[in-house]
């Protein structure tokens, strides 16, 4: 991933946008404290028109402060209008998948609705927040991989975007407080964690984006077998139940690895994904569900079957690889699906 690049020392106490909406948490008091990084006018805005950078506080798991970069549309201080918002993982990698020159050319050519996004850069220790929780047990389901434990502090991070950052930015900026009216996206274990937002908090985020999915995270890492049974994601869906609007856009490269682990002759990354898709059956007859036997309806190749009706949507990049600049590709396609004029 690309490297944070230094900031400016802090300059003031904190940012308020135009036209505050009102908060989702029942004490204001409770809402992370925000500092900002570049000095702006009483909108909010930076000297780069429409784009902040903040830090939040988030003490229970990150002791170096959250820090955000948000991008406000054309025309934020000279309307009245609420906006949807898309919450990003990895918010350090924005330049580059091309976000700001993506969403321009969008606009130029009015092809998607205008939308505040707001970019949350990775934690020090990327690994631990990255993965998924079962927000029932208040607990993360942590996996098993060649660096190590991944998703350690996923509870407590996805409870921080759900329960404390939403808030925030709907209490300071003009957005459109429903779950329709926002989404999640991520890339690579960005991805996973947004799926895992969305799974277990339909009611915040009604749509998710995933770009190159980590859904070969697995709790046991035994065999190859038991890697299979034991994916995490997969095992969530199976033993859950469908989150009424929630919408999901996946997106993989055809090319992102040479892995096949069961021997199907389709890549490891590829198949994990239409595995989550349309669910799992293995050699030795094990079963595992995927979103199609919850009842949602799924789009196997979007390209080949282009529409925006179904639930879960999958988007096979030719010749994809599991990098930024794969992700820039696969950034203005899935910026149609979320925000497409129609």
């Amino acid at each position: 991933m690309t490297r944070c690049r230094r900031l400016p020392c802090l300059v003031a106490a904190l940012l308020l946008a135009a036209s505050a909406g009102t908060t989702m948490a029942a004490n204001p008091s409770a809402l992370p404290q925000a500092s900002a990084l570049s000095p702006g006018n009483a909108r909010g805005e930076s000297r780069n028109e429409g784009v902040l950078h903040l830090l939040l506080d988030a003490p229970a798991f990150a002791p170096e402060k959250i820090k955000l970069t948000i991008y406000l549309p054309p025309g934020y201080s000279r309307t009245a209008r609420r906006y949807p918002v898309l919450y990003a993982n990895d918010g350090q990698d924005m330049e580059a998948v091309g976000l700001q020159s993506t969403l321009a050319q969008l606009y130029r050519d009015k092809a998607i609705q205008p939308v505040i996004v707001v970019a949350i850069r990775m934690l020090a220790d990327r690994a631990s927040g990255y993965g998924l929780s079962d927000r029932a047990a208040a607990r993360s389901l942590v996996g098993g991989s060649p660096i190590g434990p991944i998703g350690t502090r996923a509870q407590d991070y996805s409870a921080w975007v759900a329960t404390a950052l939403v808030p925030y930015v709907d209490a300071h900026y003009r957005t459109r407080q429903s779950a329709r009216g926002r989404t999640m996206l991520g890339w690579s274990l960005g991805a996973l964690n947004a799926f895992n937002l969305g799974w277990q908090y339909p009611e915040v985020f009604g749509q998710v984006g995933a770009f190159s999915p980590s859904f070969w995270l697995a709790a046991d890492r035994g065999s190859t077998t038991v890697v299979q049974h034991t994916r995490l994601a997969q095992a969530m869906v199976d033993r859950g139940r469908k989150r009424a609007g929630l919408r999901m856009w996946f997106a993989v490269g055809t090319a992102e690895e040479t892995k096949d682990r069961d021997g199907d002759g389709i890549n490891d990354t590829v198949d994990d994904t239409q595995d989550l898709l349309q669910g799992y059956r293995g050699a030795d007859g094990f079963r595992l569900r995927g979103l199609k036997q919850l009842g949602y309806t799924v789009n196997m190749d979007v390209a080949k079957h282009p529409s925006r009706h179904a639930d879960a949507t999958l988007f096979l990049l030719p010749g994809g690889v599991h990098n930024q600049a794969s992700w820039k590709r696969m950034l203005p396609v899935f910026l149609r699906w979320a925000y497409g004029r129609h």
